[in-house]
């Protein structure tokens, strides 16, 4: 295939093109998903049923680390892909590895702080908030795994296969997904831990 040196590497094909208009449609999806779980957070917040709210149960210090993980995982998966349109692979895969690391170190701190809503009577049982709480929280650390293993599969690719048009796309696609769970978790921060402290 003829590359076009005026278009990124990733758009270098129909099918490239196509497979990233097809993944902004997806998203439309997922959108559709996460407003659901607002809008059912937004509902339930307040019946908890005798048990602890959230501002019982929520601590900043967490939710600042967690913030500054993942502000920070966007940031250098924008490095990434700015490496990967340059041509520098080993630069692209350091950054897509530090990506990888900060997001395990934020599913790392959620694990810690559902540990701890449990230990401190707000199990996903206890009431609707903690039910849909932790429904919330957990279908976005779900979204952040999936894009762990993802990631790893990207990254093996590319180191055997090299930066070509199919592998420039899957990787501009992933960074896709993962600013997108970026954008979720300003949500999350905002209107529901900011919000639950209050």
């Amino acid at each position: 295939m003829k590359l076009d040196h005026s278009l990124p590497l990733e758009y270098q094909s129909e099918e490239g093109r196509l497979k990233i208009l097809g993944f902004w449609i997806f998203l439309g999806a997922e959108i559709m998903l996460f407003a659901t779980l607002f809008a059912s957070y937004f509902t339930l917040v307040d019946r908890t049923a005798g048990g602890p709210t959230g501002a019982e149960i929520f601590g900043i210090g967490p939710v600042i680390i967690n913030t500054v993980l993942l502000l920070t995982s966007s940031f250098t998966i924008g490095l990434a892909i700015h490496a990967m349109r340059i041509g520098h692979t080993k630069a692209m895969l350091s950054f897509f590895g530090i990506t990888l690391l900060l997001g395990l170190g934020f599913l790392a701190v959620e694990i810690y702080e559902f540990v701890h809503f449990v230990h401190v009577g707000a199990g996903i049982q206890t009431s609707a908030f903690t039910s849909i709480l932790f429904t919330t929280l957990g279908t976005h650390g779900a979204h952040v795994t999936l894009g762990l293993f993802w990631g790893i599969f990207i990254m093996m690719q590319v180191k055997k296969r090299g930066l070509t048009p199919e592998t420039a796309n899957k990787s501009f696609i992933f960074s896709l997904y993962w600013h997108f769970l970026d954008v979720i978790w300003i949500f999350i921060f905002s209107f529901i831990y900011l919000k639950g402290m209050m």
